[in-house]
């Protein structure tokens, strides 16, 4: 008797952390680093690296499993994912080849009489909370990066601060935002990050993006910005804009104006922004279908 399990541990795991380490020594690692990266032993990079671990060749041959050691990879060597994410990846994609899959089929194999059973193996959910939470952070990493690496963004930010934001699908209250606790500045013309994206630590920028989505907008990332009229021109060449009142409670005037603005079906983005009250800051916000998107957007401007 032979679990799927081990299955996954015998044969799925080793060829994975194999091409996994293969690709960060190729992205610059050194072997302590995939060590640490992978959450292994430098004698085990070190059998990697020496072809001593056997690769299954129906696995390594599989193009999803050669996406995700990439993706991962990828991921991995520029910060965008936690080892937790990639983890998480690692497991959805075990269990959707568990399913009638790969691995499914290298069980019937080693288990015979499986093939003439109907055996489903539904151990988890694919669209978990956990795999959304870490996607969403992934995406505010990304969008982070995106405008920390263009020249002239901290030019952009207004004096109370940019953030970058995005929300779950079924977002409701601010907790359900990621965002960068504080807020980005400008520090002699760079962008400082303050830490690490976390959910429920914005409540300037997430208000509005949930306020927008109460409107009807079909948006969950956002980046906010200086506010300029020519600003506000270049952007409105490409996306639909909305002016809301300052002088409102913001998540009330945000609301409004988009649910009482004609906004294109097609829109892949949304321009919202108020020109100032007293105590208030004029200022723009870019909200698109991602954290990414939206920085993506205003790199375009610069």
């Amino acid at each position: 008797m032979r679990f799927i399990e081990e299955v996954v541990v015998d044969e799925f795991l080793p060829t994975v952390r194999s091409m996994l380490a293969e690709d960060l020594r190729d992205r610059g690692f050194t072997q302590s680093e995939v060590a640490d990266a992978l959450g292994i032993s430098q004698s085990a990079v070190s059998k990697y690296a020496a072809g001593d671990v056997a690769r299954h060749g129906r696995i390594v041959a599989d193009e999803r499993v050669r996406d995700l050691v990439e993706r991962v990879g990828e991921g991995l060597a520029s910060g965008d994912l936690t080892p937790v994410a990639a983890l998480v990846e690692i497991e959805v994609l075990i269990r959707q080849l568990e399913e009638g899959d790969l691995l499914a089929d290298l069980h019937e194999e080693a288990m015979p009489a499986l093939a003439e059973a109907d055996v489903e193996f539904s151990v988890h959910d694919p669209d978990s909370g956990l795999r959304e939470r870490e996607r969403v952070l992934t995406s505010v990493r990304r969008g982070l990066r995106t405008l920390t690496n263009a020249s002239g963004f901290a030019g952009l930010i207004p004096n109370v601060g940019a953030n970058v934001a995005e929300c779950l699908a079924d977002a409701a209250t601010v907790d359900d935002v990621a965002a960068v606790p504080g807020r980005l500045v400008d520090v002699k013309g760079r962008a400082m990050v303050p830490g690490e994206p976390e959910f429920g630590v914005s409540e300037h920028v997430a208000t509005v993006l949930l306020a927008a989505r109460e409107g009807g907008a079909d948006v969950r990332g956002a980046v906010n910005l200086r506010y300029d009229s020519e600003t506000v021109d270049a952007l409105a060449a490409d996306h639909p804009t909305v002016e809301f009142d300052a002088e409102r409670p913001t998540r009330e005037a945000v609301a409004d104006a988009v649910a009482g603005a004609d906004l294109p079906a097609d829109a892949d983005a949304l321009v919202c922004y108020q020109t100032g009250a007293v105590g208030v800051e004029p200022i723009i916000y870019v909200l698109a279908p991602t954290a990414a998107d939206a920085a993506r957007i205003v790199r375009g401007l610069l």
